[in-house]
């Protein structure tokens, strides 16, 4: 019987629950989000903006089935109801960025109880430039800086904008299957990166995308008055500029295909450092034995702490979002207390 219960638990049953609480007990909103990995996303920015009265709870789209993604979010019965209030929070994909041009992006921007992350994803967030050398210290305990981060991604980005803008421009025109999302993840990642000399990666990125750029421009013949217009819109309109692409684009292929390549071997090096002078400074093998092992123990892996951190806080789309909670909370308890 409990089985059978459970699995008819959803949207209209968390709403004909409420009736029976009373009128000052603690309302939930129940945010819906796209995957497991987003429960724990979510949780650690909505916490923030709890009050006596009012808790979130996150879930998956649906107790009836195993279904995620952003549309089975979104299909659930959103807003207010019986004192009650469903959202869903989904990653802003680049729905976000089409400004309406599809009928998801409509709904995505007018919503009101519809959150996203105007960044692509939730793993753009992880990936914060001014995060990845806390998130190299917190991995290897060894605070020493072999590379700028902050200024990679930024060169990273500046190069990649100009073909960004083509992806979003073929999406926007109905041209997404002659340049897809994959093709461009493909131009502007990586196999892995030289922690000495980093800047032969970019140097190869840049000819990659410059060929591709080419390959837009023969293909597209007329698009220079509406890419420029794109372009000007992104920046102006959106506040997305160069040196903040690596934001913007797919957050699964940045970070498996940008950060992951340019941290692993960079925490490599300081792991192996940090173990040469364990060695170097051990009065005996028992000792030293002793102090690696404690010092191995005490590692973690680099895309948990990824996942961990939330520096990302400190960020200009992360800035628009908590706007959004706030105007969003507000609404709900104004609602409450009418």
């Amino acid at each position: 019987m409990a089985k059978r219960l459970q699995e008819h638990l959803n949207s209209n049953y968390v709403e004909l629950a409420q009736k029976l609480k009373p009128k000052n007990a603690v309302r939930k909103v129940i945010a819906y989000v796209e995957s497991y990995d987003d429960i724990s996303f979510w949780h650690s920015i909505l916490q923030d903006f709890e009050t006596e009265h009012l808790k979130f709870e996150v879930m998956l789209p649906s107790r009836q089935t195993l279904s995620k993604g952003k549309k089975a979010a979104l299909m659930n019965k959103l807003g207010p109801s019986l004192g009650n209030f469903m959202i869903a929070c989904v990653d802003a994909d680049y729905d976000y960025l089409m400004q309406g041009a599809t009928e998801i992006s409509q709904t995505l921007l007018a919503s009101p109880f519809i959150l996203h992350t105007y960044t692509y994803a939730i793993e753009n967030y992880q990936c914060y430039a001014p995060a990845l050398h806390t998130i190299c210290v917190m991995s290897t305990l060894n605070d020493r800086c072999i590379i700028s981060f902050e200024d990679f991604m930024e060169q990273y980005s500046n190069i990649i904008w100009p073909l960004f803008v083509w992806n979003i421009w073929t999406h926007k025109n109905g041209q997404a299957n002659t340049y897809s999302i994959t093709s461009f993840a493909q131009t502007v990642t990586f196999h892995d990166i030289n922690p000495y000399h980093p800047e032969k990666a970019l140097e190869q990125l840049k000819t990659r995308v410059n060929k591709q750029i080419a390959w837009l421009q023969r293909k597209f013949p007329k698009a220079k008055e509406s890419y420029l217009k794109l372009k000007n819109s992104l920046q102006e309109e959106l506040d997305i500029h160069p040196a903040d692409t690596y934001l913007y684009i797919q957050g699964h292929a940045l970070m498996e295909g940008v950060v992951l390549p340019l941290l692993c071997p960079v925490c490599n090096m300081l792991r192996r450092e940090r173990e040469r002078e364990i060695s170097q400074l051990a009065l005996h093998s028992v000792q030293k034995q002793n102090e690696l092992s404690g010092y191995r123990n005490s590692l973690s892996p680099i895309d948990l702490m990824l996942r961990k951190s939330v520096e990302f806080k400190e960020s200009k789309p992360y800035q628009k979002l908590r706007s959004d909670i706030e105007k969003l909370t507000e609404r709900i308890t104004k609602r409450l207390t009418t």
